[in-house]
């Protein structure tokens, strides 16, 4: 670190002085021009030489005062010669308002103001251009031995992609790819558009490839299915830029660049966004994160954290989770009041402290047991955490008047055939009811599976594959809904933005995917064949397993909202004096273990809970949308 810092301040003082230098260059330039190099009477000798001893130091001081020394001369672009120009026209006014004052233009021909500052603008960026063009021209010598790349996708993202990559030396850019028939056959920083996107079984071969990079931040999931497919074809390494949504606030550089993964797969459309309301009930708000240590919880407080918020507070009670999570927000939200506090959702004496303390607005509760058969085999803690634990954050909500509560539920909340499902939807019944009772607003977003969160099939697939195999799915035609985390987490905030109290909203999760193609795929982009290099075997649906996941009950019936992809399911009404007597009976069982009278207890709550052996048919959006 310390060669670096005296390297890049040789380098400041370097370019510094080389600038000063030019100043008496350019005057003496100017003065031979106006005479036609003929040499110079002595009255005007005598004027440059006056002029040699103030422009230097004016001058100078002008160029740091412009910030000319910020950046470096192998990156001198526009902003660098708007510097340039500005500096040297503020010093040419300095240096004839200095001749003027001392010398009362005596011997200082008007035209030496109007070729100096072309000199001296001429002169420092013709040297940072001729520096540049030699970097990069021998970058360019060396790369022959980089990777020969393909970048697919000559817009925004491949521009500033190739820019980068053109000044490293482990890859050798040779063509575009773009379906965009007005850039067929330009160049982009030297770098020729060859060709359309179906175009790489073609160029991979005539052009000796060894890397195609996808370069499409907002391609849909088809698109990038497709290029994979081609990219496998001729069986050339392939990797992409992240998503849209992932690429908020980052730079489109190499450093960037991932392989292709099953989020990219299986990931939706991108989502648009209302970015001014979310901002709007967010920015300079407290802001609790229950549950914030979690794969959601923890995409959650990055999300808000990039909303400014006053206070950000984590509520987890996993010690290394909440340490994580704080250490990456401290680093990437140096600015950001944060707080993390560790506690349990069931202990009302710590969720009162931190309420009474921090007094948050608005509250993501994130935090639930959701692993179906761990939950199953553990009802009673699935009870208290997932029931019990919302309760008491609720409650805690509504006595200190917090704006809004979003709750963070599942599609398996829908006609649930196991205890994890059962106990949401209590939780959702629970904040919809309460709603009607309180000023704070409660709000419930519901969505399906979510890539590589904690205890999703994704990560498990990982391991097996790793391990060589084989890979288990439960049933063949199992299928789930599935989503992205930053995906899912961004609709939770604009649900949370549109919410005015007691709504449950409905991701459009578009199509099912089955799970044996998923893990296909994933085998696939491991370099692996299924059923030739991973063997895949069917184990069997697991207890309180549906073999369709549901979004609505029946009796739901969705509504469209104003945004596309979230719809609104019709709450419940329950007697509220009802209700809270169920709720102290369920809590009753799960403190003493009595499993039957709390499975009864459920069901009382939650009458269409029962267990499902074989599966249910999956009820899909579009058929209950009412218009």
């Amino acid at each position: 670190m310390k060669k670096l810092i005296q390297k890049y301040l040789f380098n400041r003082w370097a370019a510094f002085l080389h600038d000063i230098l030019w100043v008496p260059l350019a005057l003496i330039l100017a003065y031979l021009l106006r005479f036609n190099f003929d040499g110079l009477p002595g009255a005007y000798q005598l004027a440059l030489y006056k002029l040699l001893i103030v422009a230097p130091p004016i001058q100078g001081f002008i160029f740091w005062l412009f910030g000319l020394y910020r950046g470096f001369w192998r990156f001198a672009s526009i902003p660098d010669l708007v510097r340039i120009l500005n500096s040297a026209g503020t010093g040419t006014i300095v240096l004839a308002g200095c001749s003027g004052f001392l010398m009362r233009f005596q011997g200082v021909p008007r035209s030496v103001f109007i070729l100096y500052p072309l000199l001296l603008v001429g002169g420092l960026c013709s040297s940072r251009i001729l520096f540049r063009w030699l970097k990069d021209h021998r970058i360019s010598l060396r790369k022959r031995s980089g990777k020969r790349t393909l970048i697919v996708g000559a817009g925004r993202a491949g521009e500033l992609l190739v820019r980068d990559l053109l000044h490293r030396v482990e890859y050798e850019p040779v063509a575009f790819l773009d379906d965009n028939p007005g850039l067929k056959s330009r160049e982009i920083h030297g770098v020729r558009v060859v060709g359309k996107l179906n175009d790489i079984t073609q160029i991979v071969p005539e052009q000796d490839i060894d890397l195609v990079i996808l370069a499409i931040p907002s391609a849909g999931k088809k698109v990038i299915q497709h290029l994979v497919q081609l990219c496998r074809e001729v069986k050339v390494v392939f990797q992409t830029l992240p998503s849209v949504l992932e690429m908020q606030g980052m730079d489109v550089v190499a450093d960037h660049l991932r392989p292709v993964t099953v989020d990219d797969l299986l990931g939706r459309e991108p989502v648009q966004l209302d970015k001014k309301a979310i901002s709007g009930y967010l920015f300079g708000k407290t802001v609790l994160v229950t549950g914030g240590g979690g794969s959601i919880g923890s995409e959650l407080c990055r999300q808000v954290a990039s909303q400014q918020p006053d206070t950000l507070i984590i509520f987890d009670h996993g010690e290394f989770n909440i340490y994580t999570i704080d250490h990456e927000l401290r680093a990437n939200f140096p600015d950001l009041q944060l707080e993390t506090i560790l506690g349990d959702v069931k202990d009302r004496d710590r969720l009162d402290w931190v309420f009474s303390f921090f007094g948050p607005d608005v509250i993501f509760h994130a935090a639930a047991y959701k692993h179906v058969p761990m939950v199953e085999v553990n009802p009673a803690e699935g009870v208290r955490n997932n029931v019990y634990g919302t309760q008491c954050v609720a409650d805690a909500a509504d006595r200190h008047q917090a704006k809004k509560f979003v709750l963070v539920s599942t599609d398996k909340a829908v006609n649930p055939a196991n205890v994890m499902g059962a106990t949401k939807r209590a939780a959702e019944l629970y904040c919809q009811n309460l709603d009607r009772r309180s000023e704070t607003s409660f709000i419930t977003t519901r969505f399906g599976n979510v890539l590589g969160s904690t205890g999703s099939v994704v990560p498990l697939f990982q391991r097996q594959i790793e391990s060589g195999g084989p890979v288990t799915v439960t049933h063949e035609k199992i299928t789930r809904y599935f989503m992205t985390i930053p995906e899912s987490v961004s609709l939770i905030l604009q649900a949370g933005a549109m919410g005015r109290g007691g709504e449950i909203f409905v991701l459009d999760m578009g199509e099912p995917v089955l799970i044996k193609d998923l893990a296909e795929q994933m085998i696939r982009l491991s370099g692996l064949e299924p059923g030739k290099d991973i063997e895949i075997v069917y184990t069997g649906l697991r207890p309180g397993e549906k073999l369709y996941e549901e979004l609505l009950h029946k009796s739901e019936g969705l509504q469209p909202t104003s945004h596309e992809k979230l719809l609104l399911a019709r709450s419940r009404k329950v007697e509220w004096s009802w209700l809270t007597e169920k709720m102290v009976c369920l809590q009753q069982a799960a403190s003493s273990r009595n499993i039957e009278k709390l499975r009864k207890c459920l069901q009382d709550v939650v009458p269409e809970f029962k267990r499902e052996e074989k599966g249910q048919s999956v009820v899909t959006i579009t058929d209950t949308i009412q218009n």
